[in-house]
C-alpha cells in the first residue's frame, strides 16, 4: 500500500501550540527552531512541550486546547470528557498531530491510534489527525492496519477536520457493543461535519452511530481495489448502531482501482449513503462480501442509498448494484435524517453544538 502525496507533504517540522482551558487564552508567535511548545491557563500560566501533557493538566472538567500551526509527533489518548482540539487557524493542514503506529507492531488494530478517544464529549475542530505507518515502513505488508483517530466516548463533534491514513483510518464505535453481541450496550454517537476523510481499506469502521454531514471521502491507490467503509453492527437489535452519509462527496486518487461502498465487517452491517456525489472508481456492484465464499453477511446486512449521483451512480450503475442493497424512496431515507440518527433519550442535536 503507497500513502497519499497529500499526506506525504503535510508531515512537516512544526512550531509551537497554545492551550486554553475556558476563555482563558494567549498567543504567541511561532520561531522556525522552537520546541513545539503548548500554554494551558488554569487559574494561571504553564507551558508543556506535546499535546498530550497539556490534556493530562486539564481540569477533569474538560477545556478547549487551541493548537497552533505545525506537525506534532505523538500518541494522544483522551479520558476527560469535555476536550477540545482545536487548530489555530481556519486550514486543518496547518496543524496536524500524527504518529506511525500499526496493528502489528502495538498488540491490533484498536493499539495502532494517533489519537484515542475514550470519554464523552469531545470535540475536533480545524485540525488533522494522520497516522504515517505506510510513508515510514513502505515495505511492510501485513499487521498494516493503522488508525489516525479511534473514537469510543458519546457525543463527539468533529468540524473541518481531516483524517489521512490507508487501512483502517477512523474506528467510530463503542468497545462494549461487539463484546455483547449488541446486547446491554448504546454505541458511541458521532458527528462530523465538512470534513475530509482518506484511505482504502475498511478506512471507515466499527458499529458507532455516526453521522457523515458534507464530508470529502477519498480512496487512496490500493492495487486490490479499496472498500470505504466496514460497519460493524453485531446484533439485528443493537439499538442505533448506523453510518449515515449524507450530502457526501467520493473521489479517489488514481490508481485507486474498484471501490466498494462497504463490505460487512458485522452480519447487520448499516451503512447508508443520502445525496451522495460517487465518483468513477465507485465498483457499479457498490457493496461486497466481507471474504466472499466463506461469509454470507450481505444477506444480512442493511444497505442503502437515496439520491446517489455522479459518474459512480448512473442508472447503468444502480442496475448492477448488489441484489441485497436497496434504493430507498423519499419517505424511508427521512428515518436517517441527523437528529433521528443521533438525537438518542437526551435528545442531543450536534448541529447546534459549537
Amino acid at each position: 500500500m503507497t500513502t497519499s502525496p497529500r499526506l506525504s507533504a503535510l508531515l512537516r517540522t512544526s512550531a509551537l501550540a497554545l492551550v486554553c482551558a475556558g476563555s482563558l487564552c494567549a498567543a504567541q508567535a511561532p520561531s522556525a527552531a522552537a520546541t513545539p511548545t503548548l500554554r494551558v491557563a488554569i487559574g494561571g500560566k504553564a507551558d508543556f512541550t506535546t499535546v498530550q501533557a497539556a490534556i493530562d493538566a486539564a481540569p477533569e472538567a474538560g477545556a478547549v486546547i487551541l493548537i497552533a500551526k505545525g506537525t506534532y509527533r505523538e500518541i494522544v489518548e483522551i479520558h476527560k470528557n469535555n476536550i477540545t482540539l482545536r487548530g489555530a487557524t481556519a486550514n486543518p493542514a496547518d496543524t496536524i498531530i500524527v504518529d506511525d503506529h500499526n496493528a502489528g507492531e502495538n498488540g491490533g488494530t484498536l493499539h495502532s491510534s494517533t489519537v484515542s478517544v475514550y470519554a464523552d464529549d469531545f470535540h475536533a475542530d480545524h485540525i488533522t489527525f494522520a497516522n504515517d505507518f505506510n510513508h515510514t515502513h513502505a515495505q511492510v505488508s501485513t499487521g498494516s492496519q493503522a488508525l489516525a483517530l479511534m473514537l469510543q466516548g458519546d457525543r463527539a463533534v468533529l468540524r473541518n477536520v481531516r483524517l489521512l491514513g490507508n487501512q483502517d483510518t477512523l474506528f467510530a464505535g463503542h468497545h462494549g457493543c461487539m463484546n455483547t453481541a449488541g446486547k446491554d450496550c448504546s454505541p458511541a454517537r458521532s458527528y462530523f461535519a465538512d470534513c475530509y476523510i482518506e484511505g482504502n481499506v475498511d478506512f471507515i469502521f466499527g458499529d458507532g452511530a455516526v453521522v457523515f454531514d458534507r464530508c470529502e471521502v477519498r480512496s487512496t491507490a490500493h492495487g486490490a481495489g479499496g472498500y470505504i467503509t466496514a460497519q460493524g453492527r453485531v446484533a439485528p437489535d443493537e439499538p442505533g448502531s448506523v453510518y449515515v452519509f449524507n450530502h457526501c462527496t467520493l473521489t479517489a486518487e488514481t490508481g485507486a482501482g474498484h471501490v466498494f461502498l462497504g463490505r460487512p465487517w458485522r452480519p447487520y452491517a448499516t451503512v447508508i449513503y443520502l445525496h451522495t456525489v460517487m465518483g468513477d472508481a465507485i465498483d457499479p456492484a457498490g457493496w461486497h462480501e466481507w471474504h466472499e465464499g466463506e461469509t454470507h453477511s450481505l444477506e444480512t446486512a442493511t444497505y442503502a442509498e437515496f439520491d446517489s449521483s455522479g459518474p459512480g451512480a448512473t442508472a447503468a450503475n444502480i442496475a448492477q448494484r448488489e441484489k441485497f442493497s436497496k434504493q430507498l424512496t423519499a419517505a424511508e431515507a427521512a428515518a436517517y435524517a441527523t437528529r433521528t440518527v443521533l438525537s438518542g433519550s437526551d435528545n442531543w442535536d450536534p448541529e447546534k453544538v459549537r
